[in-house]
């Protein structure tokens, strides 16, 4: 059985991931949106009354499905409109997310985790028996979540047919049975408190057998196999001396409760015979041995998906589904920082671009002045397109990067080995190591920790090789001679560039609003020096 929720013909496998995922990570503040989307909102009268503690399932969940990204337009699709289900029937992902947990929880208490159990042990085997049982009452609590639901997502309504085609109710039926015969088994044999009680469960075992050689009997069949209800009598009370003296007088019965060796033999066959009924079960149980594991993540998945939704709505920033376009387009309108926020509790301020068929994109301008962020949002969009997720923007278009690189400036720390700008181009020689097709490479400030003239010829001569090796780079840069002349160079026709600075009205004011604009030739860092003095 397969859940099939987070790929149309695939299980989740945890391979594929961005080839630097902790840089990007720690680059674009998705630590931010992993707890997010772990924490329930709880709302009243409209209003956020409490937020949940984390999930940390969910959110090490989130953390493994978005770093690892989408490669065609058909799965990015399949994935939203199973995030669309959920979102128009939150019910539906909560009960299946519900169900897998208190599923695995009860599975891990009966030694799930456990290895190499002797299966002919009499502990064991009813262990078996309630793991069995429980499978069994979780797919039909599973079969009726889905009945219960309307479902119009893909991903669903073959998660219901498959069910129904390997869960079908005469094989459920048949199971059903076999768990009533051998009930005597688990309930007498593993809770002898519950002889105490005046009716028990006793086992109704018919066998068939022949006369072989040397009249010895074989060719031993199992007739019939049941579990009665019967009055419980003590062997050494009056009744029970009584339906010994009664048996004594026929040949039809024999009471083993008088003879040790007899005993021991009809619990030898008990056990033989429930181990023989259940063999019959093993391709059952090993058809869903790992199904509610993927259940349960897969599910994780969209219940994040929705949580992250709810923290949308409670800041009031845009929300859509971004389409994929060409990779030499990238178009959005009032793109937002998910991450700022999420962290700062604000809405922030949208951005629109509109590029076609442009591989390189410059920002320059006024210190402060949202730079960095519009850097970030489109970073995190990209990731969010390319697992399937919601973006914070009214539209957003852009090819798919399965190739996708950060390179944000860092401060000097401990763990450097060596200064900024060796720590730098050692990042950067590791990112053209391993650059393949479709690729996009974030760059944020890189090599400002050098002269300005250095830094300038540094970046030029990396940008412009990755650049025409086809190689899609967003770069924020404070290196002015190096805009400068990528900007000449465009104006002659020399590249596929496009220039945008942030806008700084007259006053100095920041609008933190990115305009299509020739670099500028300075940071205005006099208007900061003139906002701490003043």
């Amino acid at each position: 059985m397969r859940a099939f929720l987070l790929y149309r013909q695939k299980e989740w496998v945890n391979t594929g991931h961005y080839y630097d995922c902790q840089s990007i990570v720690q680059d674009l503040g998705l630590n931010t949106l992993f707890m997010a989307a772990a924490k329930e909102l709880e709302k009243e009268d409209g209003k956020v009354k409490l937020v949940q503690e984390a999930d940390t399932f969910i959110a090490e969940t989130m953390k493994q499905v978005m770093t690892v990204p989408l490669t065609t337009k058909e799965e990015i699709s399949y994935r939203q409109d199973m995030i669309r289900e959920c979102l128009n029937d939150e019910a539906l992902i909560c009960e299946l997310y519900e169900l897998s947990a208190d599923t695995l929880l009860k599975w891990d208490k009966l030694g799930r985790r456990a290895k190499g159990g002797n299966r002919s042990s009499s502990r064991n085997l009813v262990t078996e028996i309630h793991v069995l049982q429980l499978l069994v009452d979780s797919l039909g609590s599973l079969k009726k979540i889905l009945e219960n639901h309307t479902l119009h997502a893909e991903g669903f309504i073959e998660l219901k047919k498959r069910l129904d085609e390997e869960f079908g109710a005469g094989l459920e039926g048949d199971l059903k049975r076999i768990l009533n015969d051998v009930a005597f088994f688990a309930n007498e044999k593993e809770h002898r408190e519950n002889i105490s009680g005046r009716r028990v469960n006793r086992p109704r075992i018919v066998m068939g057998c022949g006369v072989g050689e040397g009249l010895k009997l074989d060719g031993f069949t199992l007739e019939e196999l049941a579990t009665e209800m019967r009055w419980r009598r003590d062997p050494n009370g009056t009744l029970g001396r009584m339906q010994d003296y009664w048996s004594s007088l026929t040949t039809e019965s024999v009471s083993v409760q008088k003879d040790i060796s007899l005993a021991q033999g009809a619990d030898y066959m008990e056990l033989q015979v429930v181990q023989y009924v259940l063999s019959c079960c093993i391709p059952f149980s090993m058809a869903f041995d790992s199904f509610f594991d993927q259940l349960h993540f897969q599910t994780a998945f969209y219940r994040g998906a929705v949580n992250l939704k709810h923290y949308m709505d409670r800041f009031q920033l845009n929300c859509c589904f971004p389409t994929v376009g060409e990779q030499d387009e990238l178009s959005f309108r009032e793109l937002q920082e998910l991450v700022m926020a999420v962290e700062q509790r604000i809405c922030p301020v949208g951005n629109t671009c509109d590029i076609q068929k442009k591989m390189l994109l410059i920002v320059t301008g006024a210190n402060q002045g949202g730079k960095s962020t519009f850097l970030r949002s489109i970073g995190i969009a990209q990731i969010m397109m390319q697992c399937g997720l919601h973006v914070a923007a009214q539209e957003y278009q852009s090819g798919i990067y399965p190739s996708l690189f950060t390179h944000f400036t860092r401060r000097e720390d401990s763990e450097m080995n060596s200064g900024r700008l060796d720590e730098e181009l050692s990042r950067m020689s590791r990112i053209v190591d391993n650059l393949g097709r479709d690729s996009l490479v974030l760059l944020n400030e890189s090599f400002a920790s050098t002269t300005e003239k250095e830094g300038s010829v540094i970046a030029y001569d990396i940008v412009r090789a990755l650049n025409e090796a086809g190689v899609k780079i967003l770069t924020v840069t404070h290196l002015l001679s190096f805009a400068q002349r990528m900007y000449e160079e465009a104006g002659k026709g020399g590249g596929k560039a496009e220039f945008f600075c942030a806008e700084r009205l007259e006053n100095g004011r920041r609008t933190f609003k990115m305009i299509q604009h020739e670099p500028e030739l300075t940071s205005f860092g006099l208007d900061l020096y003139d906002e701490i003095i003043g």
